[in-house]
């Protein structure tokens, strides 16, 4: 997910014009739609109304865990998701078939999340009326003799979802038009329909979306038809990858489409992008989106070849202003960068990178966040290395930079949105790069994800893939980075020359000053200017608190400048 408040430019040449003219279209875009909801929708970068304890287990609004344990001990295979709206009422009618298999044979009830103001008039097991309770977000199914393995519930409900978190579920109007859509992340996929609400725990889909026949209704996967029956019109899509519930997606509105096509590095898949765009920014949306299968082909050559490539990878505009959202083979984007002006290709390429860190390789626990958005973020940076140079990914990352990252990154307790997971992710993974090398680097994300594709993974191993790949120890960086370390690395250094007969000894004193984590240990390069106007780079690697370097030249060293080319996530002050 990308939000408004953490949005970089590539270049710093049109970084103020750029955010100027955000402002505006922000500004102007409030009056523009209407959601019909309370005005207190959270901006990523701010806690927002879920409760964490206990290590960041989601707690619900009973102060019961969101997450039981017994739900890690079934497996969900599949979702039949049968959803019919009816936007004048804000109302959802669901008809919603799941398929999963006990991992525990001694499993007495089936726990699945659901909010209870939907109302449930029937539930089967196995095609058999069977005993259920509903209370806040849980949907206890209690289980007869005949379940030994596999189990199929079928749940009828209805109801308005609730509003939730950024924008759970949103029955919304733009112009007079209705748009209905949803934002799942992190756990509101169960405002909508029953479902094992866990990361982990991918599944397969088929969704059906039935709304009036004037709207366009788009979700996860491929078409596979469109039923018109007198005033109403279903859209039958399907994806056979697997896919975390967070990342199902539902965008109905009065959509015009126009597509673009992918072909695969091989040359054998021709894949179809689709955009769905609002019918008055149609010309604008096809400035503004065609380069995205440029940037497929730029991360298939990266990492691998697109995940999906047997589906699609498509754009869906929605009325969340705040950023855009990653849902799996479709994402949805903010009407409000799409501008016509081009201006918006960190957030295509960050929501487009998700597709192989966050969607195909997802996060083990909300504690592995970083592993998504850290990763999407650095991607911003190497898509702006790709069009512009080592000047313009140092620009990428120094867009980046803040001096207070609270909590750590791993485990970031109620942050799981805030700048450390995004901004220090994507720093974290720079230093990677220049500890082991753009090769070795490289490496490394091509292995963990075809390792972890389609399945899950968690920080330690990723951490585990790192030392395998570079056959070094790496457990220090992890460490001191992201599994304990809060903040940034803080040097005071001092530099002083002395002749001695025709040579010169350069004398470099370095302290590190920061209190989060007491001694960091680092490569270190230090640019060295001389009279004569030349300059080389030395590289040190620094593992002590306090540090003194000692350097002999013939030629006289008349100025120092530590970390050039801005690899270190530091603040540096030079001292008398």
């Amino acid at each position: 997910m990308f939000q408004k408040k953490r949005m970089k430019t590539f270049s710093n040449k049109y970084f103020s014009f750029k955010i100027f003219l955000t402002i505006i279209l922000i500004f102007t875009g409030l009056f523009s739609f209407k959601l019909n909801l309370p005005l207190n929708i959270a901006s990523k970068d701010k806690t927002h109304n879920d409760k964490y304890k206990n290590n960041s287990v989601l707690i619900d609004s009973n102060d019961k865990p969101y997450v039981s344990p017994s739900q890690y001990k079934i497996d969900i295979l599949h979702y039949f998701l049968n959803i019919a709206l009816f936007p004048n009422d804000k109302l959802l009618k669901g008809d919603v078939v799941i398929t999963g298999i006990l991992l525990d044979k001694n499993l007495h009830q089936i726990e699945l999340n659901f909010y209870d103001n939907m109302k449930i008039s029937k539930l089967l097991l196995n095609n058999v009326q069977t005993k259920y309770n509903e209370s806040g977000t849980k949907l206890t199914i209690f289980l007869n003799n005949a379940v030994k393995d596999t189990f199929n519930v079928r749940v009828i409900y209805q109801g308005t979802p609730k509003f939730m978190g950024f924008s759970s579920f949103v029955f919304g109007r733009r112009n007079g038009q209705f748009c209905v859509f949803n934002l799942n992340e992190p756990n509101y996929a169960s405002t909508w329909f029953p479902c094992n609400d866990i990361p982990s725990d991918k599944a397969t889909y088929d969704i059906k979306i039935t709304n009036d026949s004037s709207q366009v209704s788009a979700s996860n996967g491929k078409l596979i038809s469109i039923e018109t029956d007198s005033t109403r019109r279903t859209y039958y899509w399907r994806t056979r990858y697997p896919t975390s519930t967070y990342l199902v997606c539902l965008y109905s509105s009065n959509y015009v489409q126009f597509s673009d096509k992918y072909i695969s590095l091989d040359k054998k898949d021709t894949m179809s992008v689709e955009y769905y765009v609002f019918p008055d920014q149609l010309e604008e949306a096809k400035v503004d989106f065609k380069e995205i299968p440029e940037m497929i082909s730029f991360f298939a050559k990266k990492f691998g070849e697109y995940p999906f490539i047997k589906e699609k990878y498509g754009v869906a505009e929605f009325l969340w202003q705040m950023g855009a959202m990653e849902s799996q083979t479709l994402i949805g984007i903010g009407s409000n960068f799409v501008t016509g002006k081009d201006m918006f290709t960190d957030i295509y390429s960050h929501e487009l990178a998700h597709h192989w860190f966050g969607d195909a390789v997802g996060p083990e626990t909300w504690k592995d966040i970083w592993l998504n958005e850290g990763f999407a973020s650095y991607c911003e940076a190497l898509y702006a290395e790709y069009k512009g140079g080592e000047g313009a990914l140092r620009s990428a990352m120094m867009n980046k930079f803040h001096e207070n990252f609270n909590n750590t990154l791993y485990n970031p307790g109620n942050n799981l949105f805030g700048t450390t997971v995004y901004d220090k992710g994507a720093w974290v993974l720079h230093m990677l790069r220049h500890q082991v090398g753009d090769s070795v680097f490289f490496s490394i994300l091509r292995n963990y994800y075809n390792k972890f594709k389609f399945k899950n993974a968690s920080t330690k191993e990723f951490e585990e893939v790192c030392e395998a790949v570079s056959g070094e120890d790496l457990s220090q960086f992890f460490n001191q980075w992201i599994f304990y370390g809060t903040g940034i690395l803080k040097l005071k250094y001092r530099w002083a020359t002395k002749q001695e007969n025709n040579n010169y000894k350069l004398i470099v004193n370095i302290n590190q000053t920061q209190e989060e984590y007491k001694t960091y240990k680092f490569p270190l390069d230090i640019e060295i200017n001389f009279e004569n106007k030349t300059k080389i780079i030395k590289s040190f690697f620094i593992n002590k608190n306090q540090t003194e370097i000692e350097i002999n030249f013939n030629e006289k060293p008349i100025n120092i400048i530590l970390d050039p080319d801005n690899w270190l996530l530091a603040s540096l002050e030079q001292v008398k």
